[in-house]
Parts: structure tokens; sequence; C-alpha cells
């Protein structure tokens, strides 16, 4: 076990299972020393949230739903209560109707554009607001997007906009925060063999595109995420804040697919 991360404590939110990304990150800032808090949505999540926390040694768990300010009022009470503080958050929440993410971006319903906006944007900000007041020694805060927020990509659709408004956030929640010492980031890895991934229409195909075409021929693993997010968690991280860090095999670069895959 490493020490960049001893003496520090956070939150995660939206592990899923052993193969989402803030699974990745959880496991990652643990073996670096961190104490961690883990939140979940409704009993069928808490039931496989549950045996991954204690497995880093963790038995603080919270019901936390981002659209319910009473359940997150409760979350943080419960930290400051049992913490005092907090020094780091990961935000991996996110959320669109899947029938929606197979079709146009044309037919995107309103009350599914405000859905997806609203959990996969704005919760982002409204848990900035409330960790604020316990990162009184500084801290950071990271989430996660993708490059369909500002490049085309089949069938994400309305979560496109959702992470072009996510990554704005990031920027604004950066200046806003810095005077206190806390630092927003996000994480952008490319296309992941994950629960929210396989809702993405076309997902297995954009997968093995991917692989076949970015610079390093692979995919992020959880392991490259984890450590990225060490960093930006990390006093190593001391002076990075509005950044949106690429962890994608060098997809992100290419301006059409490698000569053999034309």
């Amino acid at each position: 076990m490493g020490e960049l991360m001893k003496g520090k404590r956070g939150l995660v939110m939206g592990v899923a299972n052993d193969r989402s990304i803030a699974w990745g990150i959880a496991r990652a800032l643990s073996e670096q020393g961190a104490e961690l808090a883990f939140s979940y949505q409704g009993e069928a999540f808490g039931k496989r949230v549950e045996p991954l926390a204690q497995s880093l040694g963790s038995d603080f768990l919270m019901d936390v739903d981002v659209l319910d300010d009473e359940s997150l009022d409760r979350a943080f009470a419960d930290i400051e209560a049992r913490w005092g503080g907090l020094d780091f958050l990961v935000h991996a929440v996110a959320y669109s109707d899947k029938n929606e993410l197979t079709g146009r971006f044309v037919d995107t319903t309103r009350d599914n554009f405000k859905n997806s906006l609203t959990i996969s944007c704005y919760s982002l900000i409204d848990l900035a607001r409330r960790a604020q007041p316990l990162m009184t020694n500084g801290g950071s805060i990271i989430t996660l997007t993708y490059a369909g927020s500002n490049r085309v990509t089949p069938f994400y659709n309305v979560m496109g906009v959702a992470k072009a408004a996510l990554e704005s956030s990031v920027r604004y929640l950066a200046n806003d925060l810095g005077p206190e010492g806390i630092r927003v980031n996000a994480i952008s890895p490319g296309p992941m063999k994950t629960l929210a991934g396989a809702a993405i229409g076309g997902a297995r195909k954009t997968y093995r595109h991917t692989e076949a075409n970015a610079p390093l021929r692979a995919n992020a693993t959880l392991e490259a995420i984890g450590g990225t997010a060490v960093w930006l968690c990390s006093d190593w991280g001391a002076c990075t804040t509005g950044e949106i860090v690429l962890v994608d095999g060098g997809y992100h670069v290419l301006g059409m697919p490698q000569s053999d895959n034309l």
C-alpha cells in the first residue's frame, strides 16, 4: 500500500459493481491509504456496493438520491458528524433513459432532457456546494465525462449535451472554489465496458473501434483511471484545477481512423 492519500477521507458516488469506473477509482484511492465513504441509491444497489466497500475496509455507506435535497443534506450531515470534514469527492453520477440513447438526438424528449441534465450535471454543482464547507483545508472534487461532449458520437445523444454542460460546470466551479483551495477536475476516459456504457446504442462497436484506432491501440483501464484520480485527489495535484484530463489511449488526437481501418 502506498501513502499518497494517507490521512485523507472522501466520498465516492456512483459505484454500481466491480466494473464501474467509480470502483476503479475507489480501489486506487484506498490502495494509497484513503479512508472512504460510499453512496448508493436504493436497496438493490446497496446490496452490490456493501461487499465492495467492506473489501476496502469501509463500513460508511449512505443511501443518497441526488434528486432529493433531504437525502443530500442528511448524507453530508453524516459525513460531518463522523469525520468532521472532507478531503475529496468523486462524482460518478449520470443518467439518461436508455431508450433515447439508440435513436436520433433530435427526438430527445423534454422530460428526459431535463432529467438527464439535472442528474448528470446539476448534481455536481449541488454536491460541490455541500462539500465546500467540509473542505476546510482545501480539497479535490473530480467527476467523469466523455469526448461525446464536444464531438458527435453515435447514439450518445443527450448525454453529450449533459457532459458538455458538466465540463463547463467544472471550469466555473474551479474558479468559484479555488480561493478555498478546492480543486475541481474531470477525467475523460474512452469507452468502457461498464453498466452505464452498455446502455448506449452500439457500445460494443464503439469500444472495438477505439481500441483498434487509438495510438496506444488500447482503451482505458480501471487501473489507469484510478491512478489519474489518485494524482488529482492527492497533494501531487495541488496546482491542477479546471481541467478535463483525457485517459483514452490517445484517441482524442486522431483526425481519422488508422490507415488499415479506413
